[in-house]
């Protein structure tokens, strides 16, 4: 799967970073006021957060905007894990194991995090039992949440998991005053991502179309059903 390469942008922006730490009570997951080390990033839609086999600069706190999460297999081939949107920690398990990032974590829209570099988490955090505490919840969450989405991949036909795919990367062209969910993706790489071959996930795209769910432009889909699309996704991927 073609990438592109991560560009962390630095944000000067005090009052907006003050903003997401009270809307998440960041400050509440440490036993010392960690604000001096914060800082707040965004990263563009299509941009990578962390990728796989990379150090891992900053542990990030994800607080506004979407990411899809997925892992890239020895074979080449990648299949995709889940979804973030909200708060979200990334590099919590890296920062403890002194590994490098083992996914790849992109933005399906604009997104925002507060990061803490690493050597001040490794240096303030690492000995503090109530961040600690909630790695251990968070990464038990992870675990969950990947678990639940890999029996999605295995037990649910691939109509139902390319609807949940479409509602979760969901983008809205405005025609006239006309919204309208549109899915523009390179189907080579969802084909990958959600484990079925490119003709399959053809076929798939025609059944939805012959269903009325989506109707085909010239170089993409639109969603002409969104209440049926919602209930083909059965909100898979959440």
């Amino acid at each position: 799967m073609e990438m592109e390469c991560k560009a962390m942008v630095k944000i000067n922006d005090i009052k907006r970073m003050e903003k997401y730490i009270l809307k998440y009570g960041i400050d509440e997951i440490f036993s010392k006021d960690m604000r001096p080390f914060m800082e707040l990033f965004s990263f563009k839609k299509g941009e990578y957060i962390c990728m796989d086999g990379e150090n891992v600069g900053h542990l990030l706190f994800l607080v506004e905007g979407k990411a899809k999460v997925y892992v890239t297999l020895s074979n080449g081939k990648s299949l995709l894990l889940c979804f973030y949107k909200g708060f979200k920690v990334l590099g919590d398990l890296e920062i403890i194991n002194g590994q490098s990032a083992s996914t790849n974590v992109q933005a399906i829209e604009d997104v925002y995090c507060i990061g803490i570099s690493i050597e001040n988490a490794i240096k303030h955090l690492l000995g503090d039992a109530k961040f600690l505490r909630f790695v251990c919840s968070s990464l038990g969450e992870k675990l969950s949440m990947c678990s639940k989405n890999s029996s999605i991949n295995l037990l649910y036909p691939l109509e139902n998991r390319l609807a949940s795919y479409i509602i979760a990367t969901e983008e809205i062209m405005d025609y006239g005053g006309r919204k309208v969910i549109v899915f523009n993706e390179n189907l080579t790489e969802i084909a990958e991502l959600l484990g079925s071959s490119y003709r399959h996930l053809l076929r798939t795209l025609n059944s939805l179309c012959e269903k009325g769910v989506l109707i085909k432009k010239d170089r993409h889909f639109e969603v002409t059903d969104e209440k049926s699309l919602k209930e083909f996704a059965a909100d898979l991927y959440r």
